[in-house]
């Protein structure tokens, strides 16, 4: 999407904010494609046949966004790292339904490369992830941010750069020392035989 159109997405998010329904109306076409985009970069990392479809993570995503009420958005980047904390507790909530249902599911070998998860028991992986990203924001809040916006929400570089408000050159630092991390404490613990 180029700068203007960006710049547009934000004043109608701003417009809805201050209680412009129409402003969501016009708004809703534009940020459920973005959402779409953003789900499926996420969910073409997932394996074949996996049960929650790109559709579904979008509507409920959407749906809660949109139920955001007392939500001031600053802009368009401020309303897609909030989309990404959504889809990021979606993916963990199914996950875990997922894992529980099938009572006794082990654990499985990570890697995060690339901003990609790659297995065959990809509900296992985002719980994995998800429980080692927690950690890390105890450690590290801005990190952890970036992990979430750059692999939950499919942001670029210079997306995460603007939904935080830092550099360009910080998000690409704080990228690499978090995917390190995460590497290490993913590897370690239950993950020991990666």
């Amino acid at each position: 999407m180029n700068e203007r159109g960006q710049l547009q997405i934000t004043q109608m998010l701003l417009d809805w904010s201050e209680g412009d329904q129409a402003a969501l109306e016009r708004v809703t076409p534009l940020v459920y494609s973005e959402l779409h985009r953003l789900a499926h970069h996420f969910m073409n990392r997932e394996r074949a046949g996996h049960m929650l479809q790109t559709s579904a993570l979008v509507n409920e995503a959407y749906l809660r966004l949109i139920d955001q009420r007392n939500v001031k958005w600053n802009s368009r980047a401020h309303f897609f790292a909030i989309a990404a904390q959504m889809m990021r507790r979606i993916l963990v909530d199914y996950a875990r339904r997922n894992r529980y249902a099938k009572r006794g599911a082990g654990a499985v070998h990570v890697s995060l490369t690339q901003a990609e998860l790659v297995s065959n028991e990809p509900t296992a992986e985002v719980t994995a992830l998800d429980e080692a990203l927690t950690r890390l924001e105890s450690i590290d809040p801005q990190q952890a941010r970036v992990v979430e916006l750059r692999f939950f929400g499919g942001l670029t570089i210079k997306e995460t750069a603007e939904a935080m408000k830092i550099s360009v050159d910080m998000v690409k630092r704080e990228w690499s020392t978090a995917r390190a991390w995460l590497y290490r404490e993913m590897k370690g613990g239950l993950y020991e035989d990666f």
